[in-house]
């Protein structure tokens, strides 16, 4: 199945949802994206994605 391209507004949410320190789920969720297109993406923008599993409380 071909990847969809992302767009550079998703690009900028993305990175506000990281800034947030929103977890790689839920950035999935909100983007509408799988977990590992979302961790591909931030790879490439440089940003730190945590999962639910890492998080504390």
């Amino acid at each position: 199945m071909p990847r969809k391209p992302w767009s550079f507004k998703e690009d900028r949410r993305l990175m506000e949802l990281a800034k947030s320190s929103v977890s790689l789920e839920e950035a999935a969720k909100q983007l509408g994206r799988s977990p590992d297109a979302i961790k591909r993406m931030a790879l490439r923008l440089g940003l730190s994605l945590k999962r639910k599993s890492d998080r504390k409380g």
